[in-house]
């Protein structure tokens, strides 16, 4: 058994659920051929400046200490998010680095994959106050800029963690626990003919599983996650 071999049965035992699954890292991605105008890593970098110059003048601005605008590879195939950076993400400026973040790596680990593999992003870039649920208005001033990382990554396939994210991204009013295990799409527009559909898998967020992790929620998960990982490897 390779080293990867035993990361993975290492991973299965920790979950308590068999998901032995291929590596995807190297595999190649039909999205990278829809043309981008410019370098993914600098475009990222020039929207989180603007993002930065702009957010001082959002109503959350007293709730947070710093931006947590997302992290991971810029062509990545498959980007995760959230709904809003925690206090622990507040405190460190990255996305999903508190418990609900341990979860979510085991998951990314459970698929053969690292956290530089991927990207990781939420809709609001900044602590929302208390740690409440995004309102309405701030998801509309947020959103712009999550659509705008997605046009810019071209990810093959989208995993929404929970409720927020995944109303946003698939503009439904559904439930997280219908829409979960079903797969939706979602349009990037480029203006040039070259539109692109991306599929989205909803899934429960990290958190939720931390306070609801039984037998069936894994079962869920997991089952979501191997769904993701047959269309990445199709």
């Amino acid at each position: 058994m390779n080293r990867k071999s035993r990361q993975n049965r290492q991973t299965d035992q920790l979950l308590g659920v068999d998901f032995s699954l291929k590596a995807v890292a190297s595999v190649s991605t039909d999205a990278g051929e829809v043309s981008r105008s410019g370098d993914p890593r600098e475009l990222l970098d020039r929207l989180r400046a603007r993002h930065d110059a702009e957010c001082p003048h959002c109503t959350q601005a007293t709730a947070h200490t710093q931006t947590v605008f997302g992290e991971g590879s810029p062509e990545a195939d498959l980007v995760f998010i959230g709904e809003a950076p925690g206090a622990t993400e507040d405190e460190l400026g990255r996305p999903f680095v508190g418990r609900a973040g341990k979860k979510l790596d085991e998951m990314i680990q459970a698929m053969g994959l690292s956290r530089e593999d991927v990207y990781i992003a939420n809709v609001l870039k900044a602590r929302p106050p208390d740690n409440r649920t995004p309102q309405p208005d701030e998801i509309a001033r947020c959103s712009p800029y999550l659509q705008e990382q997605l046009r810019i990554i071209r990810p093959r396939v989208i995993v929404t963690l929970g409720g927020p994210a995944t109303k946003l991204i698939l503009e439904t009013t559904t439930g997280i626990t219908r829409l979960r295990g079903t797969w939706g799409s979602y349009r990037i527009e480029n203006g040039d003919g070259a539109d692109l559909e991306i599929p989205v898998m909803p899934t429960y967020h990290p958190a939720y599983l931390l306070r609801n992790y039984t037998k069936q929620t894994r079962s869920e998960v997991w089952s979501d996650l191997q769904a993701v990982k047959d269309r990445i490897l199709a």
